[in-house]
């Protein structure tokens, strides 16, 4: 019997994405995980019973295949791939820790669906600028996934891009399980892009929800919304790409609306007459839809593609307009 070398991985995040990629690793028989998480009572209480106390705790982590580390540096150290699953508004500060030396010749992995806000730069952007990681070096995981289904074993894929075909195929191999399909792509851009535009798209889906728009209004909404991220995507990366493949458009939809996505219900509870801040306490979560929709609103400053979702979003989020006149707005741009 041939004995498969063992491959180290480290995860950097304990959320419930972060949580469900573990769990997939764990499928795979020669999959080492190493995995950081910031809050040291989940740390103690995941060596102790083997679960995530705070998020999917139904998942089961094997002790044997998983090492949860107090120590960035101790996680990273030895893997072939680091992911990160951590908000990208909060992805600076652990990894400060750490410097361009200690990812050299590493793989580094994105399933940060979001912006780092204080740069407006994709996650794989400032990874480049900030720890000299070659472009060819990274990947990025693009759904259409939920963590929750994952969790249940639910029929789930994964799109896994990068600009260096062979990293994104390795990748995909590690992703792949009796419950999860993984597909390698060469778009990153594209897929990093709409992955964050998505989260636009899922809030403004949830706002006109809790005003009390029904089925036909969202249809519409995000069929205009795919057309929204064509333009975008085009202006910043211009190249042929298909966006009714599952990464742009599946993942688009699940989120836009399914009852596990965090952006719909952060716009729901916007729609309902919640302000951001109260909003933002009582989920307890973070919905990258909130600081994406800042950040391509910036970028776009210099394109100047018309994006009438994203500005409603915005305009909602950051300008203290009114939700229900917004949308009587942007009735107007949709077709």
């Amino acid at each position: 019997m041939t004995t498969l070398p063992t491959e180290k991985v480290a995860v950097i995040g304990g959320g419930s994405w972060a949580t469900a990629l573990v769990k997939i690793l764990c499928e795979q028989p020669q999959v080492q995980v190493r995995w950081w998480l910031r809050n040291a009572e989940d740390i103690a209480h995941i060596r102790t019973y083997h679960h995530n106390p705070s998020y999917l705790s139904d998942v089961y982590l094997p002790p044997r295949k998983v090492k949860v580390c107090e120590r960035l540096k101790e996680s990273i150290r030895g893997a072939q791939y680091v992911i990160l699953a951590i908000p990208a508004a909060y992805v600076q500060e652990p990894l400060r820790e750490i410097n361009a030396t200690h990812l050299r010749d590493k793989r580094i992995v994105s399933a940060i669906k979001g912006m780092v806000p204080t740069t407006n730069q994709l996650v794989t952007d400032w990874m480049q600028d900030t720890y000299q990681v070659p472009l060819s070096h990274m990947c990025v995981i693009a759904g259409p996934c939920h963590a929750e289904e994952v969790a249940l074993e639910k029929q789930s894929y994964l799109t896994i891009a990068s600009t260096d075909q062979a990293c994104a195929a390795d990748f995909a191999r590690l992703m792949t399980c009796r419950f999860v399909t993984a597909h390698p792509l060469a778009d990153l851009y594209g897929v990093e892009y709409a992955a964050v535009m998505k989260n636009i798209v899922a809030l403004a889906s949830g706002i006109t929800h809790g005003i009390g728009y029904g089925d036909n209004f969202q249809a519409v909404l995000v069929a205009n919304a795919m057309q929204e991220i064509r333009r975008f995507v085009t202006a910043v990366d211009p190249r042929e790409r298909d966006l009714s493949a599952s990464a742009y458009l599946g993942d688009l939809l699940v989120t836009a609306y399914s009852q596990f996505s965090r952006n719909r219900l952060f716009g729901n509870m916007i729609g309902r007459g919640y302000s951001v801040k109260a909003a933002q306490l009582e989920m307890k979560m973070v919905a990258e839809g909130y600081f994406a929709a800042k950040s391509i609103y910036t970028m776009n400053q210099r394109y100047q593609v018309p994006m009438p979702i994203t500005n409603a979003v915005y305009r909602i989020l950051y300008e203290g307009a009114a939700p229900v006149h917004e949308m009587e707005e942007l009735k107007k741009h949709l077709k």
